[in-house]
């Protein structure tokens, strides 16, 4: 935590006169934004972006029509071990964009709301490892993680039990349906962007 303040504190002084200036900005919407990645691998020193989606939520709403789903340009690592977990193949790729566009859509489109999602601190690290060699800069935003929010809730309601914190389960104890095909980007954004919104309104899951 130190490290990134001091990380963020260099970066919004190094873009200050800068294109992304705006995203080192206090943030004082009720917008936050529910982001998911498919990558080539489970370690982030070394996967690959595959493809970008993230969604907005206003308030209590999920906002399906301000959303964006990027497909990629052909990874070199992509193999048939990712394929078999995200199902999406080399010819699924064609005419993918290209990695600094697709970056850069996405900076524009999150600006500098929180960033939410599902184990979103793995994305994070992934997104950085490209973002900030282009951009020179790390994304600053809060980040918010769904299993630490639902975490919160069951134990506010139930102090003794540790509940399961796999995505189908949460999803399962929430009546939230699945959105698409899991380990779709945007199906899983929208599922997850949900998941959200029931935390913030619903009752307390047990």
């Amino acid at each position: 935590m130190v490290l990134k303040t001091i990380r963020t504190a260099t970066d919004r002084w190094s873009q200050k006169n800068g294109e992304f200036s705006f995203m080192f900005d206090t943030y004082e919407g009720d917008e936050v934004v529910a982001l998911d990645c498919e990558m080539t691998d489970l370690d982030p020193q070394k996967a690959e972006l595959v493809s970008i989606a993230a969604v907005k939520i206003k308030g209590t709403q999920v906002l399906t029509s301000e959303k964006i789903d990027i497909k990629l340009q052909k990874p070199e690592s992509l193999t048939g071990d990712s394929i078999k977990v995200h199902h999406i193949r080399g010819v699924d790729l064609l005419g993918g964009e290209i990695l600094s566009d697709a970056l850069r859509q996405l900076l524009e489109f999150v600006g500098n709301r929180p960033i939410m999602g599902y184990y979103i601190n793995y994305d994070i690290t992934v997104l950085n490892r490209f973002i900030r060699p282009r951009f020179g800069f790390s994304l600053p935003n809060k980040t918010i993680e769904l299993s630490n929010c639902y975490l919160d809730k069951v134990k506010r309601a139930n102090p003794e039990l540790m509940p399961d914190l796999h995505f189908e389960k949460i999803a399962e104890k929430l009546g939230i349906p699945m959105v698409g095909q899991r380990h779709t980007a945007l199906g899983d954004a929208v599922t997850t962007a949900l998941m959200y919104v029931r935390l913030l309104k619903g009752p307390i899951p047990t």
